[in-house]
């Protein structure tokens, strides 16, 4: 997948590289195109997996994600150490993903989780309801996409930052803005919201 800045003349292709992300953030920093080039290499993937399943549309998902690096490369003079860069691109990814959803006025499913969140006694997360291990099920796969496109954008956000990409509740704190415990919380209320959605045919029972 090529992403372009059209009048920007930013133009970066994929490929496989390994590099050192201290010298390619300082290089990334400086605007070098070479170096911006690596860290799409890396990201890109991520980036648009998370933007894809946020927006529930292939082709809004390219578009955001382009922008998502459009705007890293014009930003990341201003990259100042104070979150890693995952955490930082995926902030973006974020807020790009919540601008397209207003923009598009689409309602996405809320349920009345705010309330809620201050009287959950949180646990560690069943991880029988981790996304990841549910879709080595090839059968399970679909509706597990399903069900994660059924949440709210409150709820889907974090599910996908700790269970897709392995974020840290730290991490997902400083990409959305949020507390830990709110973090703990919504994805205690994801998980649930996937059972309830999966007992069925996890059951052999016809929905």
């Amino acid at each position: 997948m090529e992403l372009c800045a059209g009048a920007s003349g930013l133009s970066v292709s994929r490929g496989t590289v390994q590099v050192d992300d201290t010298v390619l953030i300082e290089k990334c920093r400086k605007q070098d195109f070479e170096a911006f080039g690596k860290f799409v290499d890396i990201y890109e993937s991520r980036v648009h997996g998370f933007v894809r399943r946020m927006v529930g549309s292939t082709e809004d998902a390219y578009d955001v994600t382009q922008e998502v690096f459009i705007r890293a490369f014009q930003n990341f003079p201003r990259f100042d150490h104070r979150s890693n860069v995952k955490t930082w691109i995926f902030r973006i990814a974020y807020n790009l993903c919540i601008d397209r959803s207003r923009k598009s006025s689409r309602s996405p499913k809320e349920t009345s989780i705010d309330a809620a969140e201050g009287d959950i006694a949180i646990e560690v997360p069943d991880d029988r309801w981790d996304p990841g291990q549910l879709l080595l099920d090839e059968e399970l796969a679909n509706i597990v996409e399903k069900a994660i496109s059924s949440m709210s954008e409150k709820l889907k956000s974090v599910l996908l930052l700790h269970d897709r990409e392995g974020a840290s509740y730290d991490e997902i704190s400083q990409v959305l803005a949020l507390p830990v415990g709110t973090v703990k919380s919504r994805l205690f209320l994801a998980r649930a919201h996937l059972q309830n959605e999966l007992k069925p045919y996890l059951r052999g029972e016809t929905k």
